[in-house]
């Protein structure tokens, strides 16, 4: 049966249920660039976390950083250190870095040694001596550093029981007073599953270190966060300047503008070629230009940014081969004038050849010129070079990595011109050793080809998803120019692909006509 109407007419209205109000949780600012990121947003106030790790992978230091990013004379940090290492000698290197603020200490940073407590007195005289410490001072922010030795400490003389009351009350305690608790310590990860600390925690913090060959690389994965989503998986870690330094496998990229729906044809700085492209890249995309060595590759990016930086679009090069001072020479010799670009903050060409970088933190190198020029247009000179570069732990998921790094840039608007070195067999027609012509949206082949007993040049363009392009494979030739693609000639030979073409017509008895000059740009 059909809901009858009220006296009025009207339909019957629904009541309406109120939801009780979300408790606003606060997040903290962590100090450590990049973590915030991982973390969704900063550390939950009023949290009781962990940083656990083997020896020297940067507990200690982040641990500081934290302290100095949040602590003020109203709400001060209380910094408990136990055996490890005294304030005075933990200072020492902590003012080191660049976050380390002197006028800060004794007012809003405190340092108290517990040793005395810990090794001569139980867990209770412990719990006793932090109570009193944070009554008096009325922290915001406790650290206890190093907790592990307060547990071993105690272990010889407490029972099990003791010490998960210890735990368990102090944590209480912390939490109740409202002040946001990191205890650091020295853990092996087969110790999570029995250690009840670590189901107390709201947060933990996983730092570890390995060598890998000759490359030593740190990494921080965040293996518990109560009341808020973080970013999964290992993210790698280096130590600076600056202190630690967190590299989110996101790219830092959240949030950015998406590509444009209507997107533009950019010039690659060689006419003929643009035409081969159906009138240029489309802005936002992806071309890898492979090659082998000798065929022109770099001589084509470094066209790619001439051609954007007379536009009024700001580059970027990212080479792991050869020097910059390099690459401005060579553009110097085809007419093109890289000095005055990046003297003017329009270009900027980013040398990374540390042998020991992971592709996150190369992104950040890219993501931080971007943000300080504007860039639009970026290069890669060469993947080759880049997993060279790379630990070898990053080398073996280079294709993953890639993947993620192509689809934040390109993302955010940026075309991306990489290139890559590939051998020609003369029996196959091979764009890349990673297997990765899925991830690019353009692809421009370049190889040798044998005519008439000399060794000549060829590019064709193997795909475009953004429309039609030129199926003809056409010569060209490195001039003081650049690169300069020859007029279509006719077509008497066949199996060009193969490297050893095959001549259909009569040979032509005259010279070669020399390749045409390109117009001059206004």
């Amino acid at each position: 049966m059909k809901k009858q109407n009220d006296a009025n007419g009207s339909r019957p209205t629904k009541k309406v249920v109120s939801q009780p109000a979300k408790v606003t949780i606060r997040k903290l600012p962590t100090g450590v660039r990049g973590l915030d990121d991982i973390m969704g947003g900063g550390i939950p106030e009023f949290s009781f976390n962990i940083i656990a790790g083997t020896p020297g992978c940067g507990k200690t230091t982040m641990a500081h950083q934290l302290v100095f990013a949040n602590a003020t004379v109203k709400k001060p940090a209380l910094y408990f250190t136990v055996l490890g290492e005294s304030a005075i000698k933990m200072l020492r290197y902590q003012q080191q870095f660049s976050f380390f603020d002197e006028s800060k200490l004794g007012k809003a940073v405190r340092f108290i040694n517990l040793s005395d407590v810990v090794l001569g007195k139980d867990l209770d005289a412990v719990l006793d001596e932090i109570i009193k410490q944070v009554t008096t001072i009325k922290p915001g922010l406790v650290v206890v550093d190093s907790f592990r030795t307060v547990v071993r400490t105690a272990q010889a003389s407490s029972s099990e029981i003791e010490m998960q009351s210890f735990i368990q009350r102090l944590a209480q305690f912390l939490t109740s007073w409202e002040a946001t608790t990191f205890l650091v310590g020295e853990y092996a990860q087969d110790e999570i599953r029995d250690n009840p600390l670590f189901t107390i925690v709201d947060g933990l913090f996983w730092l570890s270190q390995v060598a890998e060959r000759n490359s030593v690389v740190r990494k921080l994965q965040i293996m518990k966060l109560r009341g808020q989503a973080s970013v999964p998986g290992m993210h790698t870690v280096r130590i600076n300047d600056d202190g630690v330094q967190a590299f989110s496998r996101t790219l830092g990229l959240a949030g950015k503008a998406m590509k444009p729906v209507r997107k533009r044809r950019l010039s690659m700085g060689i006419p003929e070629l643009d035409k081969m492209m159906g009138g240029g890249i489309l802005e936002g995309d992806s071309l890898l230009v492979a090659g082998p060595s000798g065929t022109g590759k770099s001589a084509l990016a470094t066209q790619f940014i001439a051609e954007g930086l007379r536009h009024g679009e700001p580059g970027i090069m990212a080479i792991f081969e050869e020097r910059p001072a390099g690459y401005t020479h060579r553009a110097d010799s085809f007419g093109l004038n890289l000095r005055t670009p990046q003297e003017k903050g329009k270009l900027e060409i980013l040398y990374l050849r540390p042998l020991d970088l992971s592709v996150d933190e190369t992104m950040q190198e890219i993501l931080d010129a971007i943000e300080r020029i504007g860039a639009k247009r970026l290069v890669i000179d060469s993947l080759v070079g880049f997993e060279m570069a790379l630990a070898p732990g990053f080398r073996a998921d280079f294709r993953e990595s890639l993947y993620r790094m192509i689809g934040a840039l390109t993302g955010a608007g940026v075309t991306i011109l990489s290139t890559v070195e590939v051998e020609d067999t003369f029996t196959a027609l091979s764009f890349s050793h990673y297997t990765i012509s899925f991830l690019t949206d353009d692809i421009l082949r370049m190889r040798y080809v044998e005519i008439d007993g000399q060794l000549r040049k060829v590019m064709v363009v193997i795909k475009m998803r953004g429309g039609n392009h030129s199926k003809d494979i056409r010569e060209y030739v490195i001039t003081n120019k650049g690169v300069v693609v020859i007029h279509p000639r006719s077509t008497e030979y066949i199996g060009l692909t193969a490297g050893i073409p095959q001549r259909t017509g009569p040979r032509q008895t005259q010279e070669e006509e020399p390749a045409p000059e390109p117009k001059a740009r206004k």
